[in-house]
This record gives structure tokens, C-alpha cells and sequence, in this order.
């Protein structure tokens, strides 16, 4: 019957769905989520037009938190690039206060900053840190 096809097809659809659940859920995760929904719901109980609306309308947020995601993530690297353009040249001093020295380089990565001093120390940029010591 096609009721039974339709569980099954929803029920492989969850099983394929959990291990992205498991991890997190990225934008074209939730269209293709929403669009299995769509495609496989029973046809003598079609989905309520107002939770069709609502599901639309989250559709849409969750498109804009990507884009701003994205545009806050470029703005970050962007200070962090700029920031550690300045400290070149500068005279710093580690946050426990053991190693200081000119700051031949800095290495921006995601896991945070590291100054190369004139000596060859590496120096983690993080809060402590003293400029122009």
C-alpha cells in the first residue's frame, strides 16, 4: 500500500539523517531534511499551511545566520590580520613574563596567535601579553 511506502521512505530518511544530527546540521542539511518532509508526507494529511509558513520562515533564518556567520567570521580574521600587522617590530613581553623580544612574525591561525621573537621564541598571543615592553 502506499502508506507503507511512505514509513519506509520516511524511516530510511531518518537513518540516513542521524549521523549528520549527531555532528551539526548545516543549511543544506536542513533543506534537504525539510524537502524529504515535503516529498514524502501522506497524502491524506498533508502538512498544515501555517506549519508550512513557519518551517519557510526558519528556512530564512537559518539562510541568514549562515550569511552572517560567514560575514562575522571575515570581519574577525580581518582585525586579527590587522593586529598582527602592528606587532611587528614592537618589543613584547610573554603574559608569564619569561620571554620578551622584538616580534620578528606573527602566525594567525584558528586555534589562536604566536609572535616569533627576534631570539627564535615563540610567544602565544593571548591576554597578558605586553606591548612595547
Amino acid at each position: 500500500m502506499t502508506v507503507s511506502a511512505v514509513s519506509s521512505a520516511t524511516a530510511s530518511t531518518a537513518s540516513a539523517a542521524t549521523p549528520a544530527v549527531g555532528a551539526s546540521l548545516s543549511y543544506n542539511d536542513f533543506l534537504t531534511l525539510l524537502m524529504a518532509q515535503l516529498k514524502n508526507q501522506d497524502p491524506t494529511h498533508p502538512m498544515d499551511p501555517s506549519q508550512m509558513v513557519t518551517q519557510l520562515a526558519t528556512v530564512s533564518e537559518v539562510g541568514q545566520s549562515v550569511q552572517t556567520n560567514a560575514s562575522l567570521s571575515t570581519l574577525l580574521t580581518t582585525a586579527s590580520l590587522t593586529q598582527a600587522e602592528q606587532l611587528i617590530g614592537q618589543n613584547i613581553l610573554s603574559a608569564d613574563g619569561k620571554t620578551s623580544g622584538t616580534v620578528l612574525s606573527v602566525n594567525v591561525t584558528s586555534s589562536g596567535s604566536t609572535a616569533t621573537l627576534s631570539s627564535g621564541a615563540i610567544v602565544p598571543l593571548t591576554s597578558g601579553v605586553t606591548v612595547g615592553a
